[in-house]
């Protein structure tokens, strides 16, 4: 389970790195529930043509960067976290952010993630 639920994971961040917009959308639809949300800092999404909209602003604002899994994927209840970060066009790595996914009922999809951007501050 936890090497399928990786490779799941793995190919939802390659939606995030697919410069062509028609792969982008069926590497997505792939990996995506039917109504499935995306919630981080600067965005609230709904179903795959608001995460793509969401995909390709990020892009655009980045030009030439990749998103890498930075962690093991942890799985429980049908819940995974992983650690994920942006590396620029250039190969400098920015600060790591954090996923949680809620998986369908049979692992298979993805029907919500809620990322957080930067490590875990101290207290």
């Amino acid at each position: 389970m936890l090497s399928d639920v990786t490779s799941l994971i793995d190919r939802y961040c390659a939606v995030w790195n697919e410069p062509e917009p028609g792969r982008r959308k069926a590497l997505l639809k792939s990996v995506w529930a039917d109504k499935a949300a995306y919630t981080d800092p600067r965005a609230n999404t709904n179903g795959v043509d608001e995460l793509l909209a969401h995909i390709a602003t990020v892009r655009t604002g980045r030009p030439g960067a990749t998103i890498v899994r930075s962690s093991a994927v942890d799985i429980h209840h049908g819940i995974a976290r992983f650690g994920w970060r942006v590396v620029e066009a250039d190969g400098t790595p920015l600060p790591d952010g954090v996923d949680i996914a809620f998986l369908t009922p049979d692992g298979a999809r993805i029907e919500r993630i809620i990322g957080f951007f930067g490590p875990m501050a101290p207290i």
